[in-house]
């Protein structure tokens, strides 16, 4: 996703790259067709990640097929005479991509509570996902400076140049939505031979003799189709990894294991593995594995952005010193004009106090300090 005004040009050999759009020139950007394009391709991107998600244990970033349906729109809006600017498409697909990052967000933490038998409810998924939304955009203003600006030459943002470049083909002229157009109808096809017509099979299932439990299946669908078409084959290959170390190792494992236990290992509570199907298995046992496989990553991935989050806010707070030091306000350029750390701040004590005050947050905990300790928990990670 790239910043909202900030469409790269070519690349400067002494630092980042001039914007596309000269920093001095202010043209239309933060417009209602906009916003709208960009909620209304949110909603549905959105949607399509999630399920993408639940189904298939990954999601992918809308950015680029947002960024053709936007210079799609857009380019239909001036066929009738309602004229746009880069800045806005840009800022569309800013907006429409983002709901990829929150239903990332929801569907790879929020299964937790139903793991751990938690009831919950939509109000308080909703409550949490926009939290965690908002602390995403305001978290990431300190970090634009460092990330984008100083290690450009590091971080080569290879989807965010691919979107700067389709939203730049499409204002000289270009057009690429013809792909994504293509993608659906065959996608649709697809649906309709293996859903419909059923003329292939969508859902085959191999038992493995020489292995206890042992299964192979396949699921044929347009969508994971274009999951790992869009992911590449290094991505791919895990996944495929994965599901073969699950399906031919771990679930053969825990049957041969668990072939003498003369009572429920937990959290079954019913059934013997010696009873279970392959898949009874996997739902009871395998998936908690692949849980804290995700978690690791996750604390992994935290670790690893400390020391980067801790120079991007010195960064801020350095700046906002030296303004105060100066005693003038020093005019911002339009491409470098960020939220300051203050207003960083206020917005996520205003989070802080709504899910610590709001007993729908965590239905779970009665008292109001849990809640603050697990609202404080929630905006420092």
């Amino acid at each position: 996703m790239m910043p909202a005004g900030d469409v790269a040009g070519p690349d400067d050999e002494t630092g980042p790259p001039a914007p596309y759009v000269p920093a001095a020139e202010s043209p239309a950007e933060a417009t209602f067709k906009a916003v709208a394009a960009g909620i209304m391709f949110g909603i549905l991107f959105g949607a399509a990640n999630a399920y993408l998600g639940l189904r298939a244990g990954l999601t992918i970033s809308t950015s680029i097929p947002v960024a053709v349906m936007t210079v799609a729109l857009f380019r239909a809006l001036r066929a009738g005479g309602v004229r746009s600017s880069i800045l806005e498409a840009n800022l569309s697909q800013t907006v429409g991509s983002a709901s990829s990052s929150v239903a990332s967000g929801v569907i790879f933490t929020l299964p937790a509570l139903f793991l751990w038998g938690f009831d919950t409810n939509l109000l308080q998924i909703t409550i949490l996902a926009m939290s965690g939304g908002f602390l995403g955009i305001l978290f990431m203003i300190p970090l634009r400076p460092f990330l984008i600006v100083r290690e450009h030459d590091n971080l080569p943002y290879p989807e965010g140049t691919a979107c700067a470049e389709v939203l730049k083909a499409a204002e000289t002229g270009g057009s690429r939505a013809r792909n994504v157009f293509l993608g659906l109808g065959v996608g649709a096809l697809m649906k309709g031979i293996t859903g419909w017509v059923r003329a292939v099979p969508d859902d085959l299932e191999v038992n493995i003799p020489f292995l206890k439990k042992g299964q192979l299946g396949s699921d044929v669908s347009a969508a994971l189709f274009g999951v790992g078409y869009i992911l590449g084959p290094k991505i791919a290959t895990i996944m495929v990894g994965g599901g073969l170390l699950s399906w031919l190792v771990i679930i053969p494992v825990i049957a041969y294991w668990g072939e003498g236990l003369a009572s429920p290992l937990y959290p079954e509570t019913q059934l013997l593995i010696r009873d279970m199907e392959p898949s009874l298995i996997w739902t009871r046992y395998v998936r908690y594995i692949g849980a804290g496989a995700v978690a690791t990553g996750g604390l992994i991935t935290l670790i690893r952005s400390i020391p980067t989050m801790i120079e991007s806010f010195r960064i801020g707070a350095a700046q906002i010193r030296d303004r105060i030091a100066s005693g003038t306000v020093a005019k911002v350029l339009r491409t470098e004009n960020d939220l300051s750390l203050r207003v960083v701040g206020i917005g996520a004590g205003i989070i802080f106090l709504a899910l610590t005050l709001v007993p729908q947050a965590f239905s779970s905990i009665d008292f109001t300090v849990g809640r603050a300790v697990a609202a404080f928990l929630v905006v420092l990670f």
